[in-house]
């Protein structure tokens, strides 16, 4: 099963590109679902609904809404969740968020949450919802005692009522396999542990990206990138190029689907899925 990303538009146009043309796009791939982010600090909290519910009424595309724990008390949540429900969204992926902009450490407002499971497990208690959650085949950023570490902490989190993970952005399908490998046999995790996949589209993005989320950018790709930098037509020929090989392990490995983060744009996915058959 493949399933798209998309992040909420800040523009009436970019709204009209996704939902007129992106999404039909790649509705002839026939995903099984859809998610929309949720701006840092929830900035687009009734927009990330509001796009969910079109996507769902107008394509009828099962659609998920990302809810992270920024800026929000328990009520906030609860309250975010019943307008959710209200509007028939029963996805949401959990996450714990980023700290707002300016801040470099997360800090839970009063009577905010400070972790991810504390919000899988508020969204188990109010029900009716599918939950999804993060998963990081190198471990979080932010968790120094290691991957290890942080992949306990991830089970810990599934425990809490998690139905299903989708990982952070990788390139080396080696760091995923062990993540899983490790997951299922020594954790016994039995959740679907679904890749996240980005096509390269620039050189600047994917050094943004990584920054950002701590991803590894194999040496023989940042050679290739390096290369590649100031023509960024050939650098998107080149991430369609890695992608789609990265895929075609991924789904020798039997992998529970695949989940493409597509900025929003049909282009690089849809030619990825038909070099894979899918189209």
């Amino acid at each position: 099963m493949v399933s798209f990303e998309f992040f909420t538009p800040k523009t009436e146009e970019g709204e009209r590109t996704l939902l007129q043309r992106t999404i039909p796009e790649l509705l002839a791939f026939k995903p099984g679902y859809c998610s929309v982010t949720y701006g840092a600090g929830g900035s687009t909290r009734d927009k990330t609904l509001a796009i969910v519910d079109r996507i769902q009424r107008e394509h009828g595309l099962t659609a998920m809404a990302h809810l992270t724990c920024v800026a929000h008390t328990r009520e906030q949540v609860v309250s975010i969740l019943a307008q959710a429900k209200a509007l028939g969204i029963c996805n949401i992926l959990a996450l714990r968020g980023d700290p707002p902009a300016g801040t470099t450490e997360f800090k839970p407002v009063p009577g905010g949450l400070q972790y991810a499971w504390q919000l899988v497990r508020l969204i188990r208690e109010v029900g009716g919802f599918c939950i999804g959650a993060a998963g990081f085949p190198e471990g979080h950023m932010e968790c120094k005692e290691g991957k290890y570490v942080d992949w306990e902490r991830l089970k810990f989190k599934i425990d809490q009522g998690v139905d299903f993970v989708i990982t952070q952005l990788f390139f080396d399908n080696a760091d995923y396999l062990h993540f899983r490998d490790y997951l299922t046999q020594k954790l016994r995790v039995t959740v679907p542990l679904v890749p996240g996949i980005l096509p390269v589209l620039s050189a600047a993005q994917i050094q943004k990206f990584t920054t950002l989320c701590g991803a590894r950018v194999p040496p023989a790709m940042r050679a290739r990138l390096e290369a590649l930098a100031a023509d960024d037509k050939a650098v998107t020929e080149y991430g369609i190029e890695y992608a789609t090989a990265q895929c075609q392990q991924l789904l020798r490995e039997g992998v529970p689907g695949i989940h493409f983060y597509t900025l929003n744009k049909a282009y690089s996915t849809s030619r990825i899925l038909r070099a894979l058959g899918l189209g």
